[in-house]
């Protein structure tokens, strides 16, 4: 097989976008147009990726990382152009090279493969990848002859009526023989409206010189979509999404509505885990078997071990182990950990703490800067105080211990083993093993006082 480079264009700015952020930067489920790019290039087993940047060129270089070469694109003049702008690191290269544009998230590493296998067959100079359009208005027509065999591209503009109802449309995806490709841009000019050097005439001359140019179809024309502008960005996201939840299904995840399941591309998910519809996974969030995820949860960068239940609730870079539970209607913020087989009520928040094995939360508490024991009672209403008004402080409650309801636990604070706070308490001092501590104001009733309220 011969080496295989690969060219991907990505200096363009994306005007269309309307946004301060470069159009390849843009995300789809969780990954920048041009990651999903070079990722599906990287499993191509391409030799040499090289990416031309213009437009925020140090932050796709930090965006994308070794994984991929660069070559910069100082003005942008044309695709043809920014080809060129890679001869010092392919000039020279044997083998095939592909070309793609940066803003194409949704082909796939198995479309590279088969593009390179049908040019390398046909022993081709170029080969245009192709697919069938539903509606072909605005892209370039590929015109064959009576045999099948590639005549030229025509753009939109230049198309007669004929030409104009054709549906086969060049994706400007394209793959060529490295040394016929540098050796055809040296003969392309820029005499033209937009005074730019397009990669389309590199096709024309190699054709003229009598070189056999090829077309390979692409049957998935969602697959050869670019994205230019905020109406197709959302259309990605959608067909990204439902490629997803596709794979995730058939590797054994049950989703009960997947058009309103969203998960980003590198979300991992264990078999027979339940998802309901309306749910948000996103980032590098790892999910085990047997779990449940009921509908209106959001995780975020968490990890979450076999057998957990999620019910309508919001995690944030947070751990929660086997067998335990949370919800609905609780968030955890990041850095909380829960342990094995931990019920955590309705309307908690649970932030930088540790809660141990077996330890159950009440409903409407907050526990934050704390490390919490096994086997705990924490009642309704409990709140961790941990903020003085300029520094945050550290709760400790051990094994066994009881928190009565509506406790206020004043950090720093300890709570021994086997302790047991009264329901109502303000704690401020550390208590010993076995202790009761009550702090509250004693109760005062005064007779008859009711009658002299105005009501």
């Amino acid at each position: 097989m011969a080496n295989r480079n690969a060219i991907v264009l990505a200096a363009g700015k994306g005007t269309r976008m309307k946004s301060k952020l470069y159009k390849v930067l843009h995300q789809v489920c969780g990954k920048t147009m041009v990651e999903h790019v070079v990722n599906q290039l990287s499993k191509a087993n391409i030799d040499n990726i090289v990416t031309v940047v213009g437009f925020g060129a140090d932050t796709v270089k930090q965006t994308l990382g070794s994984r991929t070469s660069f070559a910069l694109q100082q003005q942008q003049l044309g695709t043809g152009h920014a080809v060129m702008q890679t001869k010092d690191l392919l000039g020279d290269a044997e083998g095939e090279t592909l070309v793609v544009s940066g803003d194409t998230p949704l082909f796939t590493a198995e479309t590279f493969n088969h593009l390179f296998e049908y040019h390398e067959q046909r022993h081709a100079a170029a080969t245009i990848l192709t697919s069938v359009a539903p509606d072909p208005t605005g892209y370039g027509r590929i015109v064959r002859n009576d045999v099948g065999i590639v005549e030229r591209i025509v753009e939109q503009k230049d198309a007669t009526k004929e030409e104009q109802a054709i549906k086969e449309i060049n994706t400007g995806v394209y793959c060529f023989d490295n040394a016929k490709l540098f050796e055809a841009l040296k003969k392309i000019n820029n005499d033209n409206a937009q005074g730019e050097y397009y990669l389309t005439d590199v096709i024309a001359i190699l054709k003229q010189q009598g070189e056999v140019v090829t077309a390979y179809r692409d049957n998935d024309f969602n697959e050869t979509m670019g994205v230019n502008d905020r109406v197709a960005l959302a259309r990605a996201n959608k067909i990204m999404q439902a490629r997803i939840n596709k794979h995730l299904m058939q590797q054994g995840v049950s989703m009960i509505d997947p058009s309103t399941t969203y998960i980003d591309a590198d979300v991992k998910i264990g078999q027979d885990t339940v998802i309901e519809g309306g749910v948000v996974i996103k980032g590098n969030t790892t999910i085990g078997s047997d779990c449940f995820i009921g509908s209106g949860s959001r995780i975020i960068d968490t990890t979450i071990h076999d057998g957990v239940k999620v019910i309508s609730s919001t995690l944030e870079s947070s751990e929660m182990h086997t067998g335990s539970d949370i919800g609905p209607n609780s968030h955890l913020r990041p850095n909380a950990e829960i342990g094995k087989n931990v019920h955590i009520g309705n309307f908690c928040e649970v932030k930088k703490a540790y809660i141990g094995d077996g330890t159950k939360v009440g409903h409407l508490t907050y526990i934050g800067n704390a490390t919490l024991g096994k086997n705990i009672n924490v009642g309704c209403g409990v709140v961790f105080v941990n903020y003085d008004g300029s520094k945050k402080h550290h709760t400790n409650v051990g094994d066994h211990a009881f928190i009565g309801s509506n406790s206020n636990l004043v950090a720093p604070v300890n709570i021994a083993a086997d302790s047991f706070i009264a329901a109502g308490s303000t704690i401020t001092d550390s208590t010993e093993r076995f202790d009761m501590a009550i702090a509250r104001q004693r109760q005062t009733n005064k007779p008859n006082y009711a009658k002299k309220l105005p009501w």
